[in-house]
């Protein structure tokens, strides 16, 4: 039986050589890793990251809270809350450093050979590799996590993976996977090196696609420790991993456990961390960092806050505005709403100055358009036109209103109420009304009370314009089924955008996720240029291209006003307790407190002594 699939892999094989005799000829690439335009940092000899302590002691627990609920251990599907780093049990065939864009190094597989046409990849995984029960990591394994993610995974997945033939087990520890003739390969072999590797013997008996509680099988550094449901679970490292002494593995993972503690509220998460009941908090409320943080453990010295460098670009967080709803079709009620949006009112007196205002999906990057388009951006929109607002061409790239610091800019108001008026939206007994005679009503859909004191006075404005708004707050377990199902007008939410964009803005901003359930279209955005434009991102073949590509996109995102962009902070802003410790110079890309940081037992057990916890 192994001897007939052996000669039927040989026979098509075979075949596909035939029928691309170019291929056959270019020259084959093995590497120990693998970036997006081939400028890896590290050489094949290296021996940890530079931006770690690879004598990093292991030890202690790392314990920070999470927001709403959980009741599945299925990070992979659209069914159940996932808990959070329940990812955590799964490894990938190569793993990124913190300290370039795109760049990924054996871990599963020791190596990577691929042509310089990037049509298909093979990985050689190393023999080493094992689960946590002991059996080996195979190809066949590898072959079966592509397949069940395909067919059974988020739908993001069939986005993804859209362009990807086939993956096919030469032996026991080769694995080939071949792209279609005439896709953008530029980023498929680290797309599919960067896919989670499942156990097949696990799944045999067990039905991929339905959420549970089990802890799953993987060969990552951590298993389930315990678990209670919709409030706590935790996870422990191995004292077996099998790759602990890996060049991308030294200096990581050096908790013994991982714990987060689920609120339902803000509030009562912030008292949690002020009594102790977990050590480690990433501080995303504005109000807070500036009047909550004197409680006794920092004046003590027993708790540490600080800001600590993001490099990240400064993400899309804001409001999504649904497009697939007819009422929020035409592009001037979209930019109507967000006119009403004042984020200098907001940020002077709820935000005690602390953020920027978001003005791009790539602010704080070479990838953000500024001005009017350039030649080099022209010659990819041009052929686009009839699918782009005029203002593509004509004006500099969309900047959201600056308005006054008093929550109603009346000058704001008056450019909303004549965009209103232009699409058909006219006052007719104080509300907005069409022709049809419906009123025109904007729910904001939100899980957070943190966000009710920023959104109510949006919507306080929004009246004002003589809509029917309101705001919606459920518990976050109904908001994520919510946003699944598409199930809303407005919602509020953040991505942090990839340095090297690319495969991922199919999930995004392409119109087959548009339909998708589940997917990150949260806008519906469904655009043959913006599809167009996204293909342009792909087949980039430096990063000057990638830049300009980029930069086309986002003028042309902007100008189509799915969003009402929010705020960004260059900054991590966190507290802890001082048992933890990071190394001087964070990387540019990732905070990493789970992962590089380290327990300082000496300090633990000092403060465990002046009675910290």
């Amino acid at each position: 039986m192994q001897k007939s699939v052996k000669l039927i892999l040989i026979f098509f094989g075979a075949l596909w050589l035939a029928l691309n005799p170019a291929t056959a000829q270019e020259k084959i690439i093995k590497s120990h890793g693998i970036s997006t335009f081939g400028d890896l940092k590290y050489g094949p000899d290296f021996k940890h990251f530079d931006y770690i302590n690879p004598d990093a002691p292991k030890g202690g627990e790392f314990s920070t809270s999470g927001f709403g609920t959980f009741d599945s251990m299925s990070p992979y599907i659209l069914k159940g809350q996932a808990a959070a780093l329940s990812s955590v049990f799964f490894e990938t065939l190569m793993s990124g450093s913190a300290d370039e864009p795109d760049s990924m190094y054996g871990l599963l597989a020791e190596t990577i050979e691929y042509p310089e046409s990037r049509q298909w990849v093979v990985f050689n995984l190393r023999p080493e590799a094992r689960f946590s029960d002991g059996t080996m990591v195979t190809a066949e394994d590898v072959v079966f996590s592509f397949n069940i993610l395909f067919e059974k995974g988020r739908p993001v997945f069939k986005s993804l993976l859209r362009d990807v033939e086939m993956a096919e087990a030469l032996d026991a520890q080769t694995v080939k996977f071949i792209f279609k003739q005439g896709a953008n390969t530029r980023e498929l072999p680290a797309l599919v090196a960067g896919l989670p590797i499942f156990s097949k013997a696990y799944y045999a008996n067990r039905d991929f696609a339905e959420s549970t509680l089990e802890p799953p099988l993987g060969s990552g550094q951590y298993i389930l420790d315990k678990v209670v449901p919709g409030k706590t679970v935790s996870y422990t490292r191995r004292d077996d991993y099998w790759g602990k002494y890996l060049p991308v593995n030294i200096g990581h993972s050096n908790f013994d456990r991982l714990t987060i503690e689920y609120y339902s509220d803000t509030t009562a998460a912030f008292e949690g961390f002020k009594g102790g009941v977990y050590n480690f908090r990433a501080e995303n409320y504005s109000k807070l960092w500036a009047t909550a943080y004197d409680f006794p453990s920092l004046e003590k010295g027993w708790v540490v806050k600080k800001t600590l460098p993001d490099g990240n670009p400064s993400g899309t967080q804001g409001y999504w505005i649904n497009t697939r709803k007819e009422k929020f079709q035409d592009p001037r009620v979209r930019e109507a709403i967000g006119l009403m949006f004042n984020f200098e009112w907001s940020n002077k007196t709820l935000f005690y100055g602390q953020y920027t205002r978001t003005t791009s999906f790539w602010g704080n990057s070479p990838m953000q358009a500024m001005g009017l388009p350039n030649a080099a951006e022209l010659a990819l929109l041009e052929p686009l036109r009839e699918n782009l607002p005029d203002s593509v061409f004509t004006k500099d790239a969309f900047f959201p209103n600056m308005s006054k610091t008093k929550q109603l800019d009346r000058s704001a108001l008056r450019k909303a109420g004549k965009l209103l008026d232009a699409a058909g939206w006219k006052i007719v007994k104080g509300k907005r009304t069409n022709a049809k005679g419906n009123i025109l009503s904007v729910n904001f859909l939100n899980d957070s009370p943190a966000f009710e004191r920023i959104t109510n006075p949006y919507i306080a404005n929004l009246v004002r314009l003589g809509i029917n708004a309101k705001l919606e707050t459920v518990d976050a377990s109904q908001a994520t089924e919510r946003q699944k199902a598409f199930d809303y007008d407005v919602v509020i939410q953040r991505f942090v955008m990839q340095k090297t964009p690319g495969l991922e803005l199919r999930g995004m901003f392409n119109s087959i996720s548009a339909k998708a359930n589940g997917s990150n279209n949260l806008s519906g955005l469904n655009n043959p240029a913006i599809d167009a434009l996204i293909e342009k991102v792909e087949q980039a073949e430096s990063r000057e291209q990638l830049n300009t590509a980029v930069r086309a996109l986002d003028r042309s995102l902007r100008a189509l006003h799915i969003w009402v962009p929010q705020w960004f902070n260059s900054a991590y802003r966190v507290a802890y307790l001082d048992i933890y410790e990071h190394p001087e110079n964070i990387p540019p890309y990732a905070l990493g407190q789970m992962d590089f940081w380290w327990y300082n037992a000496d300090k633990a057990k000092k403060l465990q002594a002046e009675g910290a916890f």
